[in-house]
């Protein structure tokens, strides 16, 4: 059982690498990029699914919070745009809450570590250098995540540029984290024993991680969206 859901959580992920890279450099609104979204967003569910299940079985290899950390983004994010603007539903509620979920840990663990107090969690590995750095990186962007909801659900819908920014950098930052899974910590394992993990394994997620910069520039602080809108307008 627990070959077969590595064998499915592997797969999973490859394909979500290669649909994820897909949409990223499809035409944006197009059937392509639709479609690949689409795959990508189902392909990411299915391995964060099975991440978790083997993150019980296996945990010295995989980390549950990771998965449900996934799986929240690309459902948001897919959410985003299948809802119509300016309205929210259930599913807009229970993602604030497990927002909320996700980010209270690291909140109370950021607090403690940047105050001095004794930490909420026991942990083998020393809270400093990278570590407390990615503690401190991850704290942020729950943080920020669960603002947008909370937002999201006090306003009653999203719309316009602050909508599409919303579905792209949550996208983006799910495919930054399949690619992390890949190259840090699957790659590594199918290679010989004296190769290590070295900066060039971290390179592929910085492609999405540029993207993500890329489009929140380009929905947010330029003209792009309005006239992406007109001209979709127009071609209807």
């Amino acid at each position: 059982m627990t070959t077969l859901a590595f064998v499915i959580h592997i797969s999973g992920g490859t394909l979500a690498l290669v649909a994820g890279t897909v949409a990223a450099f499809a035409p944006k609104g197009g059937r392509l990029h639709r479609a690949a979204g689409n795959v990508f967003f189902v392909c990411m569910l299915v391995m964060a699914a099975f991440a978790a299940y083997l993150g019980i079985v296996v945990p010295d290899q995989i980390n549950i919070f990771i998965a449900a950390f996934t799986a929240y983004l690309v459902a948001t994010a897919w959410l985003t745009v299948r809802r119509k603007e300016g309205a929210i539903g259930l599913s807009e509620k229970i993602g604030l809450l497990a927002a909320i979920i996700l980010c209270a840990p690291f909140a109370i663990l950021s607090f403690q570590l940047a105050t001095g107090l004794p930490p909420l969690f026991k942990s083998t590995v020393r809270f400093e250098g990278p570590v407390l750095i990615a503690i401190y990186s991850f704290t942020a962007v729950l943080a920020i995540a669960a603002i947008g909801d909370a937002n999201t659900v006090l306003a009653g819908g999203i719309s316009g540029a602050p909508r599409i920014a919303r579905h792209l950098w949550r996208m983006c930052l799910g495919l930054t984290l399949a690619a992390g899974s890949a190259f840090t910590n699957g790659l590594p394992r199918l290679l010989p024993p004296p190769v290590h993990v070295t900066t060039i394994f971290f390179l592929p997620q910085l492609i999405p991680i540029g993207l993500l910069l890329f489009w929140m520039i380009r929905v947010r602080l330029t003209g792009w969206y309005k006239h992406a809108a007109i001209a979709g307008a127009a071609a209807r």
